[in-house]
């Protein structure tokens, strides 16, 4: 039998004997984007004063503010704010009100460039961040599915890391090798540290230390927050090779590429960077500086979901992994769609008491399993909030 006979009866045989498809249900009116309120809590107590290579922080009562973007369908999607709730109110918001969340790619280009002067960097970017995953909530609440599906999973289980090891007031060596090993405890396999807020001899102490109580299976991150010039990078790297750190980051100022790329290629550590830079255009800039082996934009201050995966593929191209900073809350969805994934960033010691809303993902041999529930799955307890809100 010629093919063409073969393929003619096959089609012949499987159009009478196919079952007929279920009917789709008629297409619902479209969402619209309505408004956007701020939902703010503050919880008892103070935080810690701590600091790391560069900045102190803490000190404050701790809290949390979510973005609460409203639509005419009674769906809410929310996401947690990098700041610039006026830019969100005065300047976004004008842009997009009446639109359908669906359109969620248009969305992101009108708050860019339905602007005077659309800017690629800055605090404009992290609204429209907060803005974009805020749709997505939306997104997966009306089809009642995680986002991490509606972007189409490639792994359901994530690797994570303990972030953590800041200079405090009191907490030397010995502090410092306990909570690390805390974080062992809790299932952890990752950890990472501060280094550059001391000397080098003493940050050198401090990973010795670390790395012996921890053991050689365990990942060490070190993270210098742009303390130094490449040099003393360089120099600090190869005193603390032998120690073998999973990863050296931010170990140069943010704009200094070629500082980063020279650390890079001077001493044996992989080199992370990026949660300084603004969409896809500053990860591009990094990347063609051969600037980084793990590349970090922060989910909401980069631009959000949409531009994460734009960045997350931008990476790809260049072969290289990408773990991004910040609220793992914000990001885990994306990470989770990711084939170029490495590991996510968690903040337990912060986590766990200073944020009620938002509790710790169960950490079991080093990983999580992706969230199940629609949307982002971060709509705050009823009762927390009625006990917490402020005005």
């Amino acid at each position: 039998m010629r093919r063409r006979d073969l393929l003619r009866v096959v089609g012949g045989s499987s159009a009478a004997l196919a079952i007929a498809p279920p009917a789709l249900p008629a297409n619902p009116a479209p969402i619209k984007i309505t408004e956007a309120k701020f939902l703010r809590l503050r919880y008892p107590g103070k935080t810690p004063r701590k600091r790391n290579g560069t900045i102190e922080s803490g000190g404050g009562a701790p809290g949390m503010t979510q973005l609460e973007l409203h639509t005419d369908a009674g769906i809410i999607g929310r996401s947690v704010t990098g700041g610039g709730q006026s830019i969100i109110t005065e300047q976004l918001m004008p842009r997009i009100v009446g639109m359908n969340p669906f359109h969620i790619e248009a969305i992101w280009d009108r708050m860019y460039h339905f602007n005077r002067k659309p800017v690629a960097k800055g605090l404009y970017i992290s609204a429209m961040g907060a803005v974009d995953i805020a749709v997505w909530d939306i997104i997966g609440k009306a089809l009642g599915r995680p986002v991490c599906e509606v972007l189409g999973v490639f792994s359901d289980r994530l690797r994570v890391y303990a972030a953590g090891g800041y200079y405090e007031e009191g907490k030397g060596i010995k502090e410092l090798v306990k909570e690390m090993e805390s974080y062992v405890a809790e299932g952890f396999r990752a950890v990472k540290m501060k280094i550059g807020g001391e000397s080098m001899e003493v940050d050198v102490e401090r990973v010795r230390a670390v790395r012996e109580a921890v053991g050689p299976k365990i990942d060490l991150m070190i993270d210098a927050n742009n303390r130094w010039t490449a040099p003393d990078a360089i120099r600090f790297g190869r005193l603390v090779e032998k120690y073998n750190p999973f990863w050296f980051e931010e170990p140069v100022e943010p704009d200094d590429f070629e500082g980063c790329a020279e650390v890079r290629r001077k001493q044996n550590i992989p080199v992370a960077a990026g949660e300084n830079e603004f969409t896809r255009w500053g990860a591009r800039d990094l990347l063609a500086a051969n600037a980084v082996d793990v590349l970090q934009c922060d989910t909401v201050l980069a631009g959000g979901i949409s531009e994460g995966r734009k960045i997350a593929n931008l990476a790809s191209a260049h072969h290289i992994q990408v773990s991004p900073h910040g609220d793992p809350h914000m990001a885990v969805h994306l990470l989770a769609s990711l084939p170029n994934a490495l590991i996510m960033e968690t903040y337990p010691a912060v986590e766990s008491q200073y944020n009620l809303a938002l509790p710790l993902f169960p950490v079991k041999d080093g990983y999580i399993e992706a969230p199940k529930k629609p949307g982002l799955g971060i709509d705050p307890d009823p009762e927390l909030v009625r006990k917490y809100r402020v005005s």
